[in-house]
């Protein structure tokens, strides 16, 4: 993805140019504080934002993943400190927080994990600071560019979990304001009233290479783990493994899944169950196969689980309280049976 992107400012591409309105709403919203500021641009570009930042007052700090729109970026006059940094991979070490302002200028849509990246920037905001959000809507864009633009759903997520969120019409692009992090406890939600083939499915807990936690963004509006009904003569295990594939493009390693638990519980009077499993050894990169299902997946720091501003699908809250116990307080009531397959059959 960032040869894309830096073969895109190489050729000389670039994107829609800073509005006069959106100057207006920064200087309302996001004036300097006195006695100066420091802003944080995330996404960069080319560094039009950030040049325009810094001609306001703050010290800015702009960071981009593609070498070849800093380089153009820093060709530019403007005090400006450029950092080369993927925000989703790389580590923040090299930013200069707290910051007065954070912003993201048609960049929101790119991120992939979007809880995860705003929790790591919201503890580098400073008490009283402001993220601003512009973006591109789907009502304003073509069927073409609909991945460059968020629907009302999103914009929903976005806003969540500030004391204040509110938003402006930019020309077109949304202006979103962001201010006061609140911290929500944790929230469970079901989806509808499952077909009596849904009394039996597995919900399956992976994690990356730094601990985290793979959740997807429902259709129905609650975060849920991959995982899915039983097919017919299928053991939970077996569910998993395939449900993991199917719905994220991920392979489970020989030997790399764990049965850990069932766990029963209720759903619209009709008894459930639901079969914990543990992935530990698995190739490939989530990707969003079921759209129709999922809007996308995000690796989550277990640590933030406690307190998700949207509501987790309660099975999976269940799941999530197998492997680590006692993480998510006040669930709803479950029957836990512990069970030791070691065997991941099927698993190839």
């Amino acid at each position: 993805m960032t040869d894309v992107w830096d073969a895109h400012y190489a050729d000389g591409n670039s994107f829609s140019p800073l509005r006069d309105t959106e100057r207006a709403l920064l200087a309302e919203h996001a004036p300097v504080p006195g006695g100066g500021g420091r802003a944080l641009d995330v996404g960069c570009g080319v560094g039009e934002l950030a040049r325009h930042l810094a001609e306001s007052g703050y010290e800015v700090d702009a960071v981009d993943f593609a070498p070849a729109a800093l380089a153009r970026a820093e060709a530019q006059p403007g005090a400006v400190a450029y950092h080369l940094l993927d925000i989703e991979r790389d580590s923040l070490d090299a930013l200069s927080p707290p910051y007065d302002l954070i912003t993201f200028r048609l960049s929101w849509a790119f991120v992939r994990d979007r809880t995860r990246l705003m929790n790591r920037l919201r503890e580098r905001l400073r008490p009283g600071g402001v993220v601003c959000v512009i973006t591109p809507v789907m009502e304003g864009v073509g069927d073409g560019k609909r991945s460059i633009a968020l629907d009302s759903d999103e914009l929903d997520v976005l806003c969540a979990g500030w004391g204040s969120a509110e938003r402006y019409d930019a020309g077109g692009l949304a202006f979103v304001v962001l201010r006061d992090p609140v911290a929500a406890p944790v929230s469970c939600g079901g989806k509808k009233r499952p077909t009596p083939h849904a009394l039996t499915g597995a919900g399956v807990v992976v994690t990356d290479a730094a601990g985290r936690i793979l959740l997807g963004w429902s259709v129905r509006g609650v975060w849920e783990l991959p995982g899915g009904k039983n097919d017919p003569g299928e053991g939970f295990l077996e569910a998993g493994v395939r449900e993991l594939a199917e719905e994220t493009g991920l392979r489970v390693e020989p030997g790399g899944a764990r049965l850990l638990a069932l766990l029963m519980d209720s759903t619209h009077g009709i008894p459930r169950l639901t079969g914990a499993v543990r992935v530990d050894a698995f190739t490939g990169e989530p990707a969003v196969t079921e759209p129709e299902l999922v809007h996308r997946w995000e690796w989550h720091e277990v640590a933030d689980l406690p307190t998700l501003s949207q509501p987790l699908f309660t099975p999976s809250a269940h799941v999530i309280d197998t492997v680590w116990p006692g993480l998510l307080p006040g669930l709803p009531p479950v029957h836990r049976y512990p069970v030791s397959v070691n065997s991941p059959s099927g698993a190839e």
